[in-house]
């Protein structure tokens, strides 16, 4: 990001195999069918936005980048000119990658099915209680990935750039810290806003990097939770509730402290 060195540094447990399965999935396309061309397109641009950002990237991520630009550009050669390798029982370059994704995805959905099941038993007992009536918790941050955040900050950019003179050259006004303060004091706990919400006042496109990191701060502080009505839908930014209740808990026994 221009004019700062402010550096991000997210445990993103998402690999490009992830990436790759959520383009597939917002697409809504077959797994079999996938297009090298557009999928190295939106994955290269996932790819910037974090550069943009200045968030660490796992090695791994770049290792993807650069097979499919390969498999892109051998997409684009006649068979006749396909690298010698490429003589063997498969004419289509896709298919490694394919295969790849197909195996990932059948460890992926295994392990979200036995964790599931460890959830199942862990509220299975021997003599059954009567349940108790808990408040309805909102979607956890899990539950919107790093992808789903970094696809509504696209959103937002590419809006934001469409409707804004960026040959106008404004002063940065504000830092991240100073971001964190006011969106702290705009949500008092327990209040929700649209994710779009947080860049209607912004006057530059650096601004709009800043609140955005920010709210990633945020999130990794546990002061605020994100939440989708449905898979790939808006999202809602909410302020915890908890996070005032433990704040005034540890000032009390602060206070209640003797000095030693």
């Amino acid at each position: 990001m221009e004019g700062t060195d402010y550096k991000v540094r997210l445990d993103i447990f998402e690999g490009p195999l992830d990436l790759l399965l959520y383009l597939i999935k917002k697409d809504e396309v077959d797994i079999h069918n996938i297009s090298i061309t557009r999928i190295t397109a939106q994955y290269l641009e996932y790819i910037d936005t974090f550069r943009l950002l200045n968030i660490d990237l796992a090695a791994e991520f770049v290792l993807m980048a650069a097979n499919l630009m390969y498999l892109k550009s051998r997409t684009l050669l006649p068979r006749q000119d396909q690298p010698p390798e490429e003589d063997a029982e498969e004419d289509d370059p896709r298919w490694d990658l394919i295969r790849q994704l197909i195996e990932y995805k059948k460890f992926k959905d295994a392990a979200g099915f036995l964790s599931l099941k460890e959830v199942e038993q862990e509220g299975s007992f021997a003599f059954q209680p009567e349940k108790p009536e808990l408040p309805e918790e909102p979607a956890t941050l899990a539950e919107v990935s790093i992808f789903d955040l970094i696809r509504a900050f696209q959103n937002v950019l590419k809006r934001f750039e469409e409707s804004h003179d960026l040959g106008d050259i404004v002063d940065d006004r504000y830092t991240v810290a100073d971001k964190i303060e006011m969106l702290l004091h705009r949500f008092v706990p327990g209040q929700a806003a649209k994710f779009d919400s947080l860049f209607e006042s912004a006057t530059t496109k650096a601004e709009v990097i800043v609140t955005f990191l920010a709210v990633l701060e945020l999130m990794k502080m546990n002061q605020f939770v994100l939440r989708q009505t449905h898979l790939l839908g808006e999202i809602e930014i909410e302020r915890r509730l908890h996070t005032a209740a433990r704040a005034t808990e540890d000032e009390e026994s602060e206070e209640n402290e003797e000095p030693a």
